[in-house]
């Protein structure tokens, strides 16, 4: 059985990643890309169907974890009576080929030590064809080629690649794992040690770059390492998460595929990217997004692949039993193809940031987007799937109508700031339209609140956004009622639920775990209606839920005390950053909407 989400450490090469649990084991991988078919998919499965692990052979050993200050090296150290040994775990950064390098070193006493390699291309279910090589083992399956090197003897038994081998104190074996294509030339070995100070100096120089000394910098750090990991360096495109199909609510169906960018991160991600200091990386964002758009403005998707792709089918694979048998996992993602008028508000309002805070807009990037605004003067009064990519049949959603509300305030803000050409006074009217319609119809007499969706009692998380994307004030006593509303109705053992399950039906069975980008924007609303103290004291509580590592995945399960849901989730720690930047006092204050809210 795989271990707890909240056990599995992430390293990555900046075009794919692996998680490492507490006992050596790295139980997932896809290679070549995030969104490649896994060769270590025990994660979703069972030993059978791939793990690659470096422990002590026998005996009771005292772990324990640490990333190498300011990387995504990570080092475990294994300890007894006995002796101590310490494996460090990285992917170096793209180079020509993947390689997943591992070090074993004594540093007390003799360890004796074990490895085992159960390689299984195709998400688990293909063996390939294993042949000695010098210093190691060469691994074809079709077009996949693994070849592992070694500084230890190594003899197949079962399938798999075993070693077993004494290490005493200063001494150091190596073990690399690379990818290749088995139709080309092998790859080259790398140099061990000058892959880990190449490794080491990236992420360090990288992580030096960080323009905010707050207090809460070390896990606004670690966050911001986090997204640099699950960005395709190639493309600039993030990924929401590097797994498909961790449950939302284990022995639930709640398992979606993550490996994919969505739309909707747009905005949230160039903020945290941005007033991180990491402008590169929003630009390189930015320029995903674009190429992402290109064409018609009526094929526009929620999510693409790492380079834009559209075809993102979705389908089960029936061979993996899921994580903790939570069925199905699902590769690709079906809600691709739904209409969600929220991602127009994302968008503009990215572009609108990028101009703010880093004076990078076109006139023809404009023009894009004037596209986009006369298609969603067609579509906006049409009920949608929303934010939360439902699968019970479209609604009015509030959020989506505020969404779009943003859409035509920030072209406007940007054509009268920029003077481009705009049917600006159109796109007034349609504006004023939108917002008089949701404080009328999405706004609940009854409850004194705003409310789901158009005709509906029922609270969502994504109101909280309200005051912080400009829509209503936080000093608006129904945007204080609407924020009181979902902080009494919604929270559960203090995080805050997405919406009731139970009684706003989606298309799936009631229940999951609590979505924890929504306790983030719980922080930044009751910073915004004038209520800090509870704000920062919110913001320390979800602080505890990290792992020993700082990473966060979807969701938090309050009965089992554990992480659930996809891991790590960009989300989460996206939400996490801007909360922090959001808590900062007098001129580092970081506001999303950057303008008046509407009175």
């Amino acid at each position: 059985m795989a271990a707890k989400i909240e056990d599995y450490a992430l390293i990555g090469d900046c075009q794919t990643a692996a998680l490492v649990d507490k006992d050596g084991s790295i139980d997932w991988l896809c290679w070549p890309s995030f969104s490649s078919e896994a060769c270590f998919t025990k994660l979703l499965g069972k030993d059978e169907n791939g793990y690659w692990k470096i422990a002590p052979c026998k005996g009771q050993w005292k772990t324990t974890r640490k990333y190498r200050e300011h990387t995504l090296i990570i080092e475990t150290v294994f300890e007894s009576a006995e002796g101590a040994v310490r494996l460090t775990d990285f992917m170096p950064v793209r180079g020509k080929n993947s390689d997943v390098v591992r070090i074993v070193e004594g540093i007390r006493g003799t360890v004796q030590m074990r490895m085992e390699l159960c390689l299984r291309f195709d998400y688990g279910r293909t063996v390939p064809w294993v042949t000695g090589i010098d210093e190691g083992v060469r691994a074809v399956a079709g077009p996949n080629l693994a070849i592992l090197r070694t500084s230890v003897e190594t003899h197949g038994e079962n399938l798999k690649t075993l070693s077993e081998f004494p290490v005493s104190a200063g001494e150091r074996e190596r073990f690399v794992l690379t990818y290749g294509l088995s139709y080309q030339d092998d790859p080259e070995p790398i140099d061990v040690e000058q892959a880990y100070k190449e490794t080491d100096k990236f992420w360090r120089e990288w992580a030096g770059k960080l323009q905010y000394e707050g207090k809460y910098r070390e896990i606004v750090k670690r966050s911001l390492i986090t997204l640099k990991a699950m960005t395709y360096m190639p493309t600039g495109g993030i990924v929401a998460a590097v797994t498909t199909s961790l449950p939302e609510n284990v022995g639930g169906v709640r398992n979606w595929d993550y490996r994919y960018c969505w739309l909707r991160d747009t905005t949230f991600t160039l903020l945290a990217l941005s007033n991180g200091g990491y402008y590169d990386e929003a630009v390189a964002w930015q320029d995903w997004l674009l190429r992402a758009l290109a064409g018609s403005p009526d094929q526009v998707q929620i999510m693409y692949g790492l380079r834009g792709e559209r075809q993102l089918m979705e389908w089960e694979v029936d061979w993996l039993p899921g994580y903790e048998n939570s069925k199905p996992v699902r590769i690709g993602n079906a809600a691709s193809m739904q209409v969600q008028l929220d991602i127009y508000g994302e968008m503009l309002d990215s572009f609108f940031h990028a101009q703010c805070k880093m004076g990078r807009h076109t006139e023809d990037d404009f023009r894009v987007l004037v596209l986009l605004l006369k298609h969603l003067e067609t579509i906006w009064q049409e009920p949608d799937e929303g934010i939360w990519e439902t699968r019970g049949g479209a609604q009015q959603f509030t959020y989506s109508k505020m969404m779009a509300w943003v859409a035509f305030d920030r072209a406007i803000l940007l054509a009268e700031q920029m003077n481009y050409k705009a049917p600006v006074g159109r796109w007034k009217a349609v504006k004023e339209a939108l917002h008089q319609q949701i404080c009328e119809r999405g706004f609940s007499a009854k409850r004194d609140c705003f409310v789901q969706a158009y005709g509906s009692e029922e609270l969502d998380a994504s109101l909280l956004l309200m005051p912080l994307v400009g829509f209503l004030p936080g000093s608006d006593r129904r945007v204080q009622n609407t924020v009181e509303a979902i902080r009494r109705e919604l929270m559960r053992d203090g995080l805050v639920m997405r919406y009731n399950t139970s009684k706003s039906p989606d298309g799936l069975p009631p229940g999951e775990g609590v979505f924890l980008a929504c306790s983030f924007w719980m922080v930044s609303s009751l910073k915004a209606v004038g209520r800090e103290p509870e704000a920062r004291k919110l913001f320390e509580d979800l602080l505890k839920l990290t792992n020993d590592l700082g990473l966060l995945s979807e969701e938090y399960d309050t009965h089992g005390k554990r992480l659930v849901g996809n891991f790590p989730q960009a989300f989460s720690h996206i939400a996490l950053v801007n909360a922090a930047f959001d808590l900062e006092d007098g001129v580092g204050v970081r506001e999303r909407a950057g303008r008046r809210a509407e009175r």
